[in-house]
């Protein structure tokens, strides 16, 4: 990256960053005092009010894939990009909320491998251990090169450089503060990244003329017409995603988007941490209302990035469509309103990387190394043990973002990582919660086969012996066909196999609940417009309706 992208930044907006990471790590030292216990570090004491985990769910999801990879779609895919949001993350943050949430909170796990060990065995608990670990470094990989991109561009500094002090910083605060630190940052975060997003689309629609002009100017581009539609054309792939609404209906908006938000840890354990059991059904479904209007500072930026920047969609250079927004940026912002906007991409990678690292260190303490290693000692043993889980992911996450640093468009990296690890387990965890005739080996060579199957498509791809019409394309199948693997082996291997019986599946299949667990509710918790089921029709609701503007 040249210095075409360098940022005018002064002293102002170089103090306004300062503050900022002065505040985040005051923040992770205010919550050392009230770590006491292991599950005071991995869980927050599970004492969270709903409020404040609903804005760290929506938070810890709106890393740097969320901002730079989703404004990128929109320049690369136009309007199409919010199926996203509203088919591919809306209906199962509330699926999650009204349904999930009860099994999770209710069976007191302390994660999500942890819940696969007491539903089928412990192979299966490695296995998915071992998995979501892999998967997290990773991520944090992606999380920590987009912010060293961003560091690099605007500030000029070397790529290695930015990568060491971005992940310092979150080492720190997720170190000193354990999930507490990461969940109050990541509220603060939420507020940061918006207040950084909201003015590049408002200085950017009053330069293209407003809504109609920018509709104009796309009808103009190389998306022309289909740049503005969801749906339009989709009963082929022609269309700018190269996508049939099987695909996206069934590929995204139920493998991907279900085996995301409802498997992933680093999203569950946000919700885990909240103070009862109305609180943590309510945490998904109170993320699911900003997440609706979240288009609007990444999908529209990207559309104006692609009719303001001349030359946008380049292979490499400055002019990739990662670079929308830190284009965006540095043409349309003032000094001091860049400083906020800059402080809000920092934001965002810091928080995308701190759900990694804090579901790794969680992930690794607990299932990994107190499992199958260390079971019995005293409980500050375990919390030394997550402090230097923590070390180990930023040092890993340091190298796997040099990986990430071979992908044009991070966002077709992300979403092969989650059809390979996400959407097995999605499958695996589904048809266990609600067919109680599952055994454990099906469970372990279903959720095996399945992963199999979603790296076995995704290498083909690589190696040209199935083409797709996109990468996006590409894990979209890979998802479904992992998916349905899963069905298929659980169905094959479990008439021949023996299931549990149902004492030892009291609280962790449907239709055995634990009787015991309903009345934890605060006074006030009961009221109606506090109900779960309320507010996730509504959430979905709204989201059917967004969709008729840009049909």
């Amino acid at each position: 990256m040249g210095g075409g992208l360098r940022l005018n930044m002064n002293a102002l907006d170089y103090l306004i960053l300062a503050l900022y990471f002065i505040t985040v790590l005051g923040i992770g030292f205010a919550a050392r005092r009230a770590i006491r216990t292991s599950v005071d570090f991995f869980l927050s004491g599970r004492s969270l009010p709903a409020w404040v985990t609903g804005l760290a769910f929506v938070s810890a999801n709106l890393g740097a894939l969320e901002i730079i990879g989703m404004a990128a779609n929109g320049a690369q895919y136009g309007a199409m990009t919010v199926h996203y949001y509203w088919i591919g993350a809306v209906p199962a943050m509330v699926f999650l909320g009204i349904v999930m949430m009860p099994f999770y909170y209710g069976s007191k796990v302390r994660s999500v491998p942890e819940y696969l060990r007491l539903r089928f065995n412990r192979p299966t608990h490695l296995l998915n251990a071992i998995s979501f670990a892999v998967a997290q470094v990773l991520i944090a990989g992606v999380n920590l090169y987009a912010l060293a991109l961003i560091m690099q561009a605007l500030l000029g500094w070397p790529l290695w450089v930015a990568i060491v002090i971005g992940a310092l910083i979150v080492l720190a605060y997720i170190t000193i503060g354990g999930l507490s630190g990461a969940i109050y940052n990541e509220v603060l975060q939420f507020f940061v990244i918006i207040a950084g997003l909201v003015p590049i689309t408002v200085i950017g629609l009053v330069k293209v003329g407003g809504v109609n002009g920018l509709m104009d100017a796309v009808r103009d581009s190389k998306l022309g017409e289909a740049g503005l539609h969801a749906w339009q054309n989709t009963g082929s792939t022609d269309n700018p995603l190269g996508a049939h609404w099987l695909g996206i209906v069934f590929g995204l908006g139920f493998v991907l988007s279900f085996g995301y938000w409802t498997t992933n840890f680093a999203e569950v354990q946000r919700a885990l941490s909240a103070r009862n059991m109305s609180a943590a059904r309510r945490t998904p479904i109170i993320g699911a209302y900003p997440k609706l209007l979240i288009p609007l500072v990444t999908v529209i930026p990207g559309l104006i990035a692609l009719v303001t920047v001349k030359g946008l969609g380049a292979e490499e250079g400055d002019l990739v469509y990662n670079n929308a927004i830190p284009l965006l940026m540095r043409d349309l912002l003032p000094n001091g309103v860049l400083g906020i906007a800059v402080t809000g991409l920092v934001a965002s990678f810091m928080a995308g990387m701190a759900a990694n690292v804090s579901g790794f260190n969680t992930v690794f303490t607990y299932d990994i190394w107190q499992a199958y290693f260390q079971r019995d000692r005293p409980d500050e043993y375990y919390v030394k043990v997550g402090r230097i889980a923590t070390v180990v992911a930023v040092v890993v996450g340091i190298g796997t973002a040099f990986i990430a640093a071979g992908f044009s468009n991070i966002m077709n990296y992300i979403q092969a990582l989650f059809s390979v690890f996400n959407a097995p387990l999605f499958g695996t965890f589904i048809i266990g919660m609600f067919w109680k005739r599952m055994s454990p080996l099906a469970g372990f060579w279903s959720l095996l086969a399945g992963t199999v199957v979603a790296i076995g498509t995704y290498l083909l791809h690589l190696a040209d012996v199935v083409r797709f019409n996109s990468d996006l394309e590409e894990s979209f199948w890979g998802a479904g066909l992992a998916f349905v693997t899963v069905a298929v082996v659980a169905a094959i291997l479990t008439p021949l196999t023996r299931p549990k019986r149902n004492d030892e599946l009291t609280g962790l299949v449907y239709g055995l609940s634990d009787a015991t667990l309903k009345d934890d509710s605060l006074a006030g918790d009961t009221a109606w417009y506090r109900s779960p089921v309320l507010l996730g029709v509504i959430a979905v609701v709204l989201a059917a309706l967004f969709y008729i503007p840009v049909f």
